[in-house]
């Protein structure tokens, strides 16, 4: 349940002129459920109790990683007053597509040397590797659409008079924003349209179209003046000779020498225009992929962040994926906010700024939402955490499925789009929708439906309205379904021995991970199996020869472990987390350690200087248990 809702905008009121346009843009869209945005805009952004998970280092400059959704992550930062800079955001294009990172088994430390021989030899990665959706993108265009309009209205509340926000989209529904940023922040703060042309991309000959190489990025002003904007110039591939020209009685002219010649310079510069042509970020590239679907390069932030804003100011980025943001504005001295509602992007920018000795605090909005790893996953196992939950093709899509038993029958059931936060909270509009639009569409002999709930506006108030304005032969059933996803989590279990050792080359305190037991990844792994069984069978069935060859787990399960990290600060299990030593071990069995890299093979130990009380182990699809040593 959120604490406030914090305003938009100081005065926010009805009538005001940012409210006007939002009608203007209903007139021109034409998309429904626009009264119900505007409701929430009036209400104000969600505020929730935010917990520090753990601090890096002293963190003067307040730089932050906030798990949670964009809308709430700014009622935090508006709540403390805290106002942002310059805003770079890579939204989800609508593209229609679920994005999923490559999960590989690391290699077990315990196997005797002739195994390990063997997977030497017969290192094929499908073998040690497996996909995990992190996040979809499928939206129907006006969902998308009222979900952008509010996420932009509760950026420009936290952004500074002298702030810019650049946009990154494509052709999915790039067009259908443009409209929405003029809206916003008003056509006259409208600055460039950006085109990121990655020149390096592979064309599809199989389609008949020309190759899609470019994304767009929209840059847009808080104000139409005193906005942060610095020149950028990069080198030309060839020098070039160039008319020199001055100021005369108030105009440019050529400049001529004393016999009125023309005089040239030579000029190995130009000035950055609108069209950038950089690539992708491609295997082999120097910059080294930190396995993001989305990643972006540092070089296009890099020219963003100089542009758009100083040293020292406040850099922020509210769909941050990679942590190519943060990573980079930290590196040109600035300072940076990253937020995402997805784990992975949590897990693998704070590992990135580790590494890249950052100072920052990692937070964690308690909305309801990061109960589980992310979104796209909870809504897959909902159905399976919900007793008697099953598809019902008789039933509107609106509807989950539907619940059967003797007293009351079929029973359909409601679910909140995990993925679309403006489907979190219960409220009167939403449920006047259910009872008018979706209810008289059931079969007659329906008896009850069961509408799940994330927030709810004010559950007395919504229990009066659904006696004065329901189906009087319905009963409608409200459920909270945090109280589903508070058993979704079923932390691994590990088994390991702590011992204090001194020779030679170290002296302190070590810890030995004797086994490593995951059940959600030996789950995973199973269904994998299963899946890719099937296709084995069916392409038998056509005569092809196939042959299936299953991912295993060792008993020991220690090749499900992607990074152990030791608390030698406290040993309240509760408390924000405080990483005295850690290591990762990256999919080729290597040992990050604290950050760095090395050549190491992982020994299935951790060391540590001081004594180790707390042992936080995180699996390879991304779950962390804390462990009391």
């Amino acid at each position: 349940m959120a604490i406030k809702y914090i305003p938009y905008f100081p005065n926010t009121l009805e009538g005001q002129a940012v409210l006007d346009n939002f009608v203007r843009t209903r007139r021109i869209l034409r998309y429904r459920d626009n009264d119900r945005v505007e409701e929430r805009i009036l209400q104000g952004m969600p505020l929730y109790e935010t917990e520090l998970k753990e601090r890096v280092g002293k963190n003067p400059d307040g730089n932050l990683v906030l798990r949670g959704e964009c809308l709430s992550a700014c009622a935090y930062l508006k709540d403390k007053g805290i106002t942002v800079d310059l805003v770079y955001i890579d939204p989800p294009f609508a593209s229609g597509a679920d994005y999923a990172k490559k999960v590989y088994l690391r290699r077990n430390p315990k196997v005797a040397e002739a195994i390990r021989q063997a997977e030497n030899e017969l290192d094929i990665e499908e073998l040690r590797s497996f996909e995990e959706k992190m996040y979809g993108d499928i939206w129907n265009k006006e969902s998308y659409l009222n979900w952008m309009y509010e996420n932009l209205m509760a950026v420009k509340s936290v952004m500074s008079d002298t702030a810019s926000i650049y946009v990154h989209l494509d052709y999915h529904i790039g067009h259908y924003v443009k409209i929405l940023l003029d809206e916003v922040f008003g056509e006259d703060n409208f600055r460039n349209e950006i085109v990121w042309y990655y020149y390096n991309k592979m064309p599809d000959k199989r389609k008949p179209i020309f190759t899609r190489s470019h994304d767009t990025i929209f840059l847009y002003s808080k104000n139409s003046e005193d906005n942060t904007f610095n020149l950028q110039t990069e080198l030309r591939p060839q020098p070039v000779r160039q008319l020199v020209r001055k100021k005369e009685n108030g105009k440019m002219v050529n400049a001529k020498d004393e016999e009125g010649n023309l005089i040239y310079k030579e000029s190995t510069e130009r000035i950055i225009d609108d069209v950038w042509r950089m690539s992708m970020l491609q295997p082999a590239d120097k910059e080294e992929p930190v396995g993001y679907a989305t990643q972006k390069p540092e070089a296009l932030l890099e020219r963003i962040i100089k542009a758009s804003s100083n040293e020292g100011m406040v850099v922020a980025d509210f769909f941050g994926g990679s942590g190519v943001t943060a990573a980079v504005a930290n590196r040109l001295g600035r300072k940076f906010i990253h937020t995402d509602i997805n784990i992975n992007s949590i897990q693998t920018t704070r590992d990135r700024l580790l590494a890249a000795k950052a100072e920052f605090d990692l937070m964690e909005i308690k909305d309801g939402v990061s109960l589980y790893r992310n979104p796209v996953q909870t809504m897959e196992r909902l159905k399976n955490l919900i007793p008697g939950l099953r598809n019902e093709d008789a039933l509107d899509k609106f509807w989950e499925g539907s619940i059967v038993d003797t007293r009351y029958g079929m029973t359909p059931v409601y679910l909140p789009n995990l993925m679309d936060g403006s489907s979190r909270v219960l409220d009167k509009p939403l449920m006047n929708r259910i009872i008018r639009e979706a209810m008289p569409d059931l079969p007659d002999n329906t008896k009850r439906v069961i509408v799940y709930y994330i927030d709810i506006d004010n559950r007395e108030e919504i229990e009066r309205f659904i006696c004065e304005q329901g189906n009087p032969l319905v009963t409608i059933e409200l459920r909270d379904l945090k109280q589903v996803l508070d058993h979704v989590i079923a932390e691994d279990h590990a088994e390991w021995e702590v011992t204090e050792e001194s020779n030679g080359l170290f002296s302190g305190w070590k810890v030995e991970i004797k086994q490593f037991q995951s059940d959600r990844v030996r789950q995973k792994i199973y269904e994998i199996n299963q899946k890719n069984q099937l296709q084995v069978l069916q392409q038998k069935a056509k005569g092809k020869e196939k042959t299936f060859t299953p991912i295993l787990v060792s008993d020991e399960g220690l090749e499900t472990i992607e990074w152990i990290s030791l608390d030698c600060t406290t040993a309240e299990r509760s408390a924000p987390w405080h990483s005295d030593s850690e290591i990762k071990i990256d999919k080729l069995g290597y040992v990050i350690k604290n950050g760095t890299k090395t050549t190491d093979y992982w020994d299935a130990c951790i060391r540590c200087d001081h004594k180790p009380l707390r042992m936080k182990i995180r699996n390879i699809c991304g779950d962390e248990t804390v462990i009391s040593l």
